[in-house]
Order: C-alpha cells, then sequence, then structure tokens
C-alpha cells in the first residue's frame, strides 16, 4: 500500500486531499501543527495524524520519522501549507513579509530537503507542491503571495533537474480560485489605517475578486487533481486545476503581455474608475 505525506492537513484542499487518498486506498501521514484539535480524520482507519509545523525544523524530522516507521515508508509528500498575506505592498511590515516567506518558501523546502534521504535510498519517490496559478501570472494586492508562489514554481522546476537521475518526481499543482475557508481562515490583510489611500482600490479589487470565488469548485477538484500527478508514471511539471487556472494560464502565454495586463485589470478594477468619480 503506497503512502502519502501532507503537510497542512487541517482544512482546505489538505484535507480534502487526506480523505480523498484515504478513499482510493492509500495511507496517510496528516501532519498539522494542532493534531490534537482534529476530530474527523482521526476515524479514518488509515490515516494517522502527526505534529508538524513547516517552521520548525525539528517537528518536520520527527513527524517524518514517526511516519516512516509507522507505515514502512513515504512514497509520495504533498508541501500544501501555506497562507496569504493580501493588501496593499507599502502598508506591510517587515514581520509580516519575512512570515510569507517564511511558511510559503522555507517551510515547504524545510519539508522537501528532509526527505531526500529517504527518497534516494529508495531510488523513487514523488514531491507534489500546491503552488498557484498565482505562481505563473499575477492579480494586484497579492504581490507577497504571488512572490512566494512564483519562487516555489522556479525552485520546483530548477530542482526536478537534480532530482530526476534518482527517479524523484517533482509536480506542482495550480489550483485557481478555489472555494475553501483559505479566505478567511488563511489569509492575513495588510491594510493600515494610516495607508488609507489604497482603500477605494483595495475595495473594488476585493470584491471583484470575492465574487469570482464565490462561484469557484470545491477542494475535491484540486484533491483529484493531486492524486492523479501522484499515481503518474511521468515527469510533468504543471498541473492547472480549477477556478478557470488552465484557461488563464494558457491566455498567458499566448497573449503579449500588454492584452494579458489589460484584461486583468478590466476583471479586478472594474467600476474602480466609476467609485472614484
Amino acid at each position: 500500500m503506497n503512502t502519502v505525506f501532507i503537510t497542512g492537513a487541517s482544512s482546505g484542499i489538505g484535507k480534502e486531499t487526506v480523505k480523498y487518498f484515504a478513499q482510493k486506498g492509500w495511507n496517510v501521514a496528516a501532519t498539522m501543527r494542532n493534531p490534537s484539535k482534529e476530530t474527523e480524520l482521526t476515524k479514518i482507519a488509515n490515516v494517522k495524524l502527526y505534529r508538524l509545523d513547516v517552521n520548525d525544523a525539528a517537528s518536520i524530522e520527527a513527524a517524518l520519522k514517526g511516519a516512516i516507521t509507522d507505515f514502512g515508508g513515504i512514497d509520495v509528500v504533498l508541501n500544501n501549507a501555506g497562507f496569504a498575506v493580501v493588501g496593499p505592498f507599502e502598508s506591510a511590515t517587515d514581520d509580516e513579509i519575512r512570515k510569507q516567506f517564511e511558511t510559503n518558501v522555507f517551510g515547504a523546502m524545510r519539508v522537501t530537503k528532509a526527505i531526500l534521504p529517504h527518497f534516494r535510498q529508495k531510488n523513487k519517490g514523488t514531491i507534489i507542491t500546491v503552488t498557484s496559478m498565482g505562481g505563473l501570472i499575477t492579480f494586484p494586492l497579492y504581490s507577497l503571495y504571488h512572490s512566494t508562489k512564483w519562487a516555489m514554481e522556479g525552485f520546483m522546476e530548477s530542482l526536478r533537474y537534480e532530482l530526476r537521475p534518482f527517479n524523484i518526481k517533482v509536480k506542482n499543482i495550480e489550483p485557481g480560485a478555489i472555494k475553501t475557508d483559505f479566505y478567511e481562515r488563511s489569509m492575513n490583510r495588510t491594510d493600515k489605517p494610516e495607508f488609507n489611500m489604497y482603500d477605494a482600490y483595495s475595495a473594488v479589487a476585493h470584491g471583484n475578486m470575492d465574487k469570482v470565488a464565490l462561484n469557484a469548485p470545491g477542494p475535491n477538484v484540486v484533491a483529484k487533481k493531486i492524486f492523479k500527478a501522484a499515481n503518474s508514471g511521468t515527469f510533468r511539471l504543471r498541473y492547472p486545476v480549477g477556478g478557470g487556472a488552465p484557461f488563464l494560464l494558457f491566455i498567458r502565454r499566448a497573449l503579449p503581455n500588454r492584452w494579458f495586463f489589460g484584461l486583468v485589470r478590466m476583471i479586478v478594477e472594474k467600476g474602480y474608475k466609476k467609485n472614484m468619480g
């Protein structure tokens, strides 16, 4: 029986992926910062919970060691833990910027580095990372979040070359808008009273993007795409999914920059000039 090791499994895409892999007969090592608070996943026979904070190297090592001992090995690691800092870049503090990169980039790098000796010893393994379509395109007010996802896209694209000789596959899952509690639970706003000059623009842009999120598919579509990537025998890198991601990434490649940027502004800034009078 194959085993998948998942970070950020307490909610959203991570939790849905735990359940989907378990339904498909996989062993699942579901990791989160506070496993003692989890009640639903503890009822699934082939799921075990482990404490892991991607910003704590010791907890990563302990969780990996525990999963390898309990299941006899790990076949797939899913880097899913992350959050978003959104809002005007000028209003972001150094601490907010640092925490965004610490979790989304350095945290995923820590988990990836920690699993490599095990995968090299087995001469096989798969590293899957939930990036975002926002790792290849951008929207306003998400500059910090985008920069971490662009970093992970570049990191994983480069890493796939050096790991291929060890038969280790590297895959990026690139969701578009997905309807989860991410927008409430895992999103921090940088908006501050002293930077109220951005308020009018932020209100319009966030409002337009929130409308898109309301009609987005649920996390199950992403879980299915992750399962497909995990079972693929190819070295394919990128898997766009949901929320218009495949289409948007296609036209990003097809259109000149000026046209694509204009399209984004037309969608995200709709109503802005009218509101400004």
